[in-house]
């Protein structure tokens, strides 16, 4: 249903998440999401488009949020490398439909907005918050020793 897009700019930014408010580097991203880095480069520029994301180059430089996590939404995420399309008219395009979806289209757009509802009401702070006994992203450590974040 989402993207491979959709899937690695989550793991980008939750990534991210559980340095802020630091930096990583696209290399340090990349190993702990396990996603190619030339892929993930893209992935980070239109996160930097939608302003969810800032970048510094040379030492000391790297990847951060620009929000805190508790203000960053999983939505936020989705609708800035491929936004959760909606049906509101006819897929067909039924001239005797329109606007008038059928019952598998109404069905069917009824599910993509209990979706989109679910991830304008989760915070990335939530998701770092959450117990867990499977912390989100790969099976190495992806949160620093010395970093503590607090909800």
């Amino acid at each position: 249903m989402f993207s491979q897009t959709v899937e690695y700019a989550l793991r980008a930014v939750v990534q991210l998440a559980y340095v802020s408010p630091g930096t990583a580097t696209t290399q340090q991203i990349s190993t702990a999401t396990k996603v190619p880095e030339p892929y993930l480069r893209k992935v980070l520029q239109a996160l930097g488009r939608a302003k969810l994301v800032t970048s510094q180059r040379g030492a000391g430089g790297g990847v951060r949020l620009t929000r805190p996590t508790e203000e960053l939404t999983i939505l936020d995420v989705v609708n800035a490398v491929d936004p959760i399309q909606r049906i509101h008219t006819c897929p067909l395009e039924l001239s005797a439909h329109g606007a008038r979806l059928c019952p598998l289209h109404s069905r069917m757009d009824k599910a993509l907005a209990e979706v989109e509802r679910a991830f304008q009401e989760t915070s990335l702070a939530e998701i770092l918050a959450e117990p867990t006994d499977s912390p989100p992203l790969c099976e190495s450590a992806n949160r620093p020793e010395s970093q503590t974040h607090e909800v």
